[in-house]
């Protein structure tokens, strides 16, 4: 009450859910004709999408995670002109309850896997073209995975966010959902067998750092150890750098590293053997958070 005046607060009402994203756009093209310096027309094109909804409420946590990325190039002088580039669906979820400030007991499932089909490309013998076999597919192959252990989870006043999870119970699972790489026993499935289930240990990561004032780092990393073979790990990392130049425009460098000791890849020459996977990517163009 001021004087003959009743000043009434209205009631500020919790926030539980916050959500969010980010879509990303970036496109090449080269056109060149009677061009004396030589070289041929092409086009490249990549986009992204991040989505988020992160739930908190007293003593309970649930953060979901949305990520797809595809990307291809088009060279109009070669045999199969249009090629796959980049192609990632990854889920991840996470729930947990407080056993202290910033300590948590966290149940987490991840799941990974492609949307369309991956070739490899070469060039047989003596032939003039490019031939190409199949190699991967959608949901072949795919990786499920679930993990109860313990979570330290820090959340700073500039938004920076740091989660790091043990598990000493985690269930891996790889589906090949496609009847010939299944018979081939590709990703490491017994032959004819569409599912390989293994138990072991896990450690997983999520950073979310600004490095500087127009440059953020998200990053990822999942490490999984099979019981029967502890200490030979199966790495997932990605990484992604965005450097903002306004609102609109960005530059991306995004980095995926993947080993698993159960996948071997075909040489140029030689049998298959195992290797790290890695890609590299430098973007520039349209960057909308949302």
């Amino acid at each position: 009450m001021l004087g003959d005046s009743i000043i009434i607060k209205e009631r500020i009402k919790p926030v539980y859910w916050e959500r969010g994203g980010n879509f990303n756009l970036s496109i090449q093209q080269v056109s060149l004709s009677n061009w004396n310096a030589g070289g041929v027309s092409n086009m490249a094109f990549n986009t992204g999408l991040v989505m988020f909804a992160n739930f908190k409420k007293d003593k309970i946590i649930w953060d979901t995670k949305l990520t797809a990325n595809f990307g291809f190039n088009r060279i109009s002088e070669r045999r199969f002109k249009t090629r796959k580039t980049n192609d990632n669906f990854i889920f991840i979820t996470k729930y947990g309850r407080e056993l202290s400030p910033s300590w948590y007991l966290s149940t987490q499932v991840d799941a990974r896997t492609q949307m369309l089909a991956g070739y490899r490309y070469f060039r047989p013998a003596g032939a003039e073209e490019d031939a190409r076999n199949r190699i991967s597919d959608l949901l072949a192959p795919a990786y499920l995975q679930s993990s109860t252990g313990l979570n330290y989870r820090k959340e700073y006043d500039n938004k920076d966010k740091i989660s790091l999870i043990a598990s000493p119970f985690t269930g891996r699972f790889t589906v090949v959902l496609d009847d010939s790489l299944s018979n081939a026993g590709a990703f490491g499935v017994i032959p004819g067998e569409m599912v390989r289930a293994e138990a072991g240990i896990s450690f997983s990561s999520t950073t979310d750092i600004q490095l500087l004032e127009n440059i953020r780092w998200r990053a990822d990393m999942n490490l999984f150890s099979n019981f029967e073979k502890l200490g030979n790990f199966v790495v997932n990392f990605n990484s992604v750098v965005s450097m903002k130049i306004n609102r609109y425009i960005t530059t991306r460098i995004e980095t995926v590293l993947i080993y698993d000791e159960s996948v071997f890849i075909q040489q140029e020459e030689g049998p298959p053997r195992q290797a790290v996977q890695l890609q590299n990517m430098i973007n520039f163009g349209i960057g909308i958070d949302f």
